[in-house]
């Protein structure tokens, strides 16, 4: 998965390179999309191995995604969220579901170029 669409989908949903949590939800993704385990232990390995690669702590890490994740539901593009979801959101997805939504867009996107 290349950085330029995973930024381009950041982008796309009203999020920008001003919050410190656009590197992290970044590399999250690239994460994920190598390996889906880190989908099932967000808390316990993700945001672990973010925090490490960008010398902080996982709580950081973890209030950082939140932001951008309530970004994106409050002033950014919620509609593209929606419809990338593939199924109607009544509440604002939590971080896992945020990546998980990304991560599984990004897969559809590269399978429908290849």
């Amino acid at each position: 998965m290349c950085d330029f669409s995973i930024e381009c989908l950041i982008r796309s949903l009203g999020i920008g390179a001003t919050y410190r949590g656009y590197r992290y939800l970044s590399y999250g993704i690239k994460l994920c999309a190598g390996d889906e385990d880190y989908l099932l232990a967000i808390s316990k390995l993700l945001y672990p191995e973010i925090a490490r690669q960008f010398d902080t702590t996982s709580s950081s890490v973890e209030r950082d995604i939140r932001t951008v994740v309530s970004t994106c539901w409050e002033r950014g593009n919620r509609l593209y969220l929606q419809e990338i979801a593939l199924h109607p959101l009544q509440a604002k997805p939590t971080s896992g579901e945020f990546l998980d939504i990304l991560v599984s867009h990004l897969r559809r996107t590269e399978r429908e170029i290849a």
